[in-house]
This record gives structure tokens, C-alpha cells and sequence, in this order.
């Protein structure tokens, strides 16, 4: 008698704790990536939760110019870091251009339409496309009509997403997500969450990411399957 196949394992859960707007979350995207790319073996399911580094900026936002020097302050500061992730970012194959960035946005409503991609596949998709919006085009994820384009790129409706930003869908659920994460400790991003039970702050190696992978996956004895990208 052949053999019944085993059951396919559940997927482990990775949970990416980012805003869009946070050049680091780029930068641990990318990571991420490359862990995922290490530990093949191992299924995984991704899901990423909002963070916002400036929820009190206006729903317009404010000029990113103001904004940084607001932050920082010094101007010879602000160019070395964006020197600095332009550098990191070569690396990882992030073309960042700050100087295109003319808004800093408040990101409710970008973390409203990763909410409504729904599967982890459109998600990952969404994600990856405000972020290059935002980083790589300088667009401004203030606008509605913007997110509207770059929801119907990732193959949202895009009539149901204006319609649904002219409302207060999912506000608070994004809002209690947020205060969620504070809860837990979260103060910096990104942070990711695997398997629920181990935390990695910050944009890490991915090797340390991929070890916290495999590591999570041995404790859960979980057989080893297909990543899910």
C-alpha cells in the first residue's frame, strides 16, 4: 500500500510591524526578502500591521522639507542621513531619492489599502508599491487619487477604493492596530514578529532573521514545505 501524504503543514506567521513612510521599512522589506530566500524549506505567510511614525501630521501632511528640519534640525544632518540610506539602499536595490519627496504624509489612509489587499500575495504587492511610490517617485500618499492609482496597479477596484477612502472605513481598526503595537512594545520600526513568539527590532541582518525563521520552525516541529511569497 503507497504511502497516505502528510498533511501540508500551516504556513509560520510573520508579522512586519512598518509605516510606508519609514526608509528602515524599505531597507527590512528587502532583508525579509533575503531571509525568505535562505530558508526555503520553510513555509511562510507574511502579514504586515501599521505603524504610524507622525500620526498627528494633518491629513494633507506637510512638506517634507519642514518636516525633517522640525525633526532633526540641522540641515547638514538631514543630508547626512539620507546619504547614508541612499548608500544602504544601493545595496539592497532601493533606488531612494529623497530629493523628489515634496510631502510628508499621514499614512492612515496607505495603511487603510494594505488592509484592504486582504491576501497576504496583494499585500506584499500593495506594500512594495507605496513604498516605491513614495521613496523611489517622490508621490504623495496624502492624496487619495494617488492611492487609488496605486491600489488599481496592484489590481485593486479602484472605484470601491475612492469610495471607500471617502469614508471612515477601517479608521479605527487601523488606530487600535497602532495602539496594539505600543502595547507590546513596539516603539521603533519595522519590528517583525515571528511566529508570534519571537520579536526582531529593526532592520537586521538577514541572516538573523532567517535564524529566528528556522529557529520558530523547530520549535513549532513544523515540516518543511514551499515558502509563500
Amino acid at each position: 500500500m503507497a504511502d497516505t501524504p502528510s498533511s501540508t503543514p500551516p504556513a509560520l506567521t510573520i508579522d512586519v510591524v512598518s509605516d510606508v513612510v519609514c526608509p528602515w521599512c524599505f531597507v527590512g522589506k528587502r532583508r525579509l526578502e533575503k531571509a525568505l530566500a535562505l530558508t526555503p524549506d520553510i513555509a511562510t505567510e507574511i502579514h504586515w500591521r501599521p505603524y504610524q511614525l507622525a500620526p498627528d501630521l494633518p491629513p494633507e501632511g506637510k512638506p517634507r522639507r519642514q518636516y525633517m528640519l522640525d525633526k532633526f534640525g540641522d540641515p547638514a544632518r538631514i543630508r547626512q542621513i539620507h546619504e547614508r540610506l541612499t548608500g544602504i539602499g544601493a545595496v539592497e536595490g532601493i533606488a531612494f531619492d529623497f530629493d523628489r519627496i515634496a510631502v510628508a504624509p499621514n499614512t492612515l489612509n496607505a495603511h487603510r489599502l494594505i488592509l484592504w489587499a486582504r491576501s497576504p500575495e496583494t499585500q506584499g504587492r500593495v506594500v512594495e508599491a507605496l513604498f516605491s511610490a513614495f521613496f523611489v517617485e517622490g508621490r504623495n500618499l496624502a492624496d487619495d487619487a494617488e492611492l487609488v492609482a496605486i491600489g488599481e496597479s496592484c489590481g485593486l477596484d479602484g472605484a470601491l477604493l475612492a469610495e471607500l477612502l471617502s469614508t471612515e472605513a477601517d479608521i479605527e481598526r487601523i488606530r487600535r492596530e497602532y495602539a496594539s503595537a505600543q502595547k507590546i512594545g513596539v516603539t521603533g520600526v519595522p519590528f517583525f514578529i515571528v511566529a508570534g513568539r519571537y520579536g526582531i527590532a529593526g532592520a537586521e541582518a538577514p541572516e538573523t532573521i532567517a535564524g529566528a525563521i528556522r529557529q520558530a520552525a523547530a520549535e513549532a516541529d513544523a515540516p518543511t514545505g514551499h515558502v509563500a511569497s
